[in-house]
């Protein structure tokens, strides 16, 4: 039987203390639910605010452009959507030019749910950038997130 390789507790304190994805995984359940509790109101989460947010186009998206822009596979948008669709606030439609495809769609009650939440979303939006330090604080993080992104 071989002998079992020890990590030296060091180790451990090196990536609590330097791992950009713990942190960043971290700071993410943070954020969630302080604006999961922030919409609770309109019974959304903040996924399901920022998919809405996603279907808010001139012309109703297709599956493959709202899952890339949220960074989720087809599957989990299309669970993602379920809930959405039972509440009336999303209608899947076909799209036109291909049969094959599905288009998404905000609803007049969709429109209305995310018109009440925009603002409580700006308010705790400010509040968040307004906890990172300097006036180009919240610019420079979401710089730095969409490099790694």
């Amino acid at each position: 039987m071989s002998k079992p390789v020890v990590i030296p507790f060091e180790t451990t304190l090196l990536v609590r203390d330097t791992c950009l994805c713990l942190h960043v995984q971290r700071a993410a359940r943070a954020l969630a639910r302080r604006f999961d509790e922030a919409l609770r109101p309109f019974s959304l989460t903040n996924g399901q605010f920022s998919l809405l947010m996603s279907l808010n186009r001139p012309e109703p998206p297709g599956m493959g452009p709202v899952a890339s822009l949220l960074a989720m596979d087809r599957t989990t948008l299309t669970a993602a959507l379920k809930p959405l669709e039972r509440r009336g606030l999303v209608e899947l439609l076909g799209d036109p030019r291909d049969r094959r495809s599905k288009r998404l769609r905000l609803t007049e009650r969709g429109h209305a749910v995310l018109s009440e939440a925009v603002p409580v979303w700006k308010s705790t939006h400010a509040d968040v950038d307004a906890l990172l330090p300097g006036r180009d604080g919240p610019e420079r993080l979401r710089g730095d997130l969409r490099a790694l992104a």
